[in-house]
């Protein structure tokens, strides 16, 4: 677990914690069928760690370039509160998500991966990268997970998060 104070202490103050899909809560391989419908595998404890922010009253949001069905299905069943898919500039997907929320950046925790999410990683309050992560992206997180997106990188950040709110997996489901 995480126990740097500094990010205890950025984890304090999120309100909303939003995700990349591709290489964050996926691996990052694309797999298309014959017909050319693409397939996405996702970790079900990463899943678990966003359904436990969800029942503990944080905002959850995907930011995601690409637009699929797999995207929206995720999302409908981890019971993502807001989806941006298709979004080219993340920052723009940021900008509405703090208008609509009426928070601050500092409220506001995001996971990317690649070059399209640093602009998010370098603007919010509190950053994770997976440990597979671009050097640049993991250069400008608050921190690195020490677990490869689509490997528990999702859960690792959730539970910081809750971790540092005192918000125990008991609490939220007892």
């Amino acid at each position: 677990m995480i126990t740097d104070l500094n990010l205890k202490l950025k984890a304090q103050n999120i309100k909303l914690v939003a995700f990349d899909i591709d290489g964050v809560m996926t691996d990052g391989s694309l797999t298309y069928l014959p017909n050319g419908e693409q397939v996405k595998t996702f970790n079900a404890k990463d899943g678990q760690g966003i359904v436990m922010l969800n029942k503990a009253g944080f905002i959850t949001a995907i930011i995601t370039a690409k637009s699929s069905n797999v995207v929206y299905e995720r999302a409908k069943t981890l019971g993502i509160t807001k989806i941006f898919a298709g979004e080219k500039n993340k920052l723009n997907a940021l900008k509405a998500l703090i208008e609509e929320y009426n928070l601050d950046v500092s409220n506001v925790a995001y996971m990317g991966d690649d070059y399209p999410d640093l602009g998010v990683i370098k603007a919010v309050g509190l950053s994770c990268a997976p440990k597979d992560a671009i050097e640049d992206v993991r250069k400008s997180a608050s921190y690195v997970s020490s677990f490869n997106g689509g490997r528990g990188a999702v859960r690792e950040f959730c539970d910081f998060i809750l971790y540092a709110n005192n918000i125990t997996y008991e609490s939220l489901i007892g």
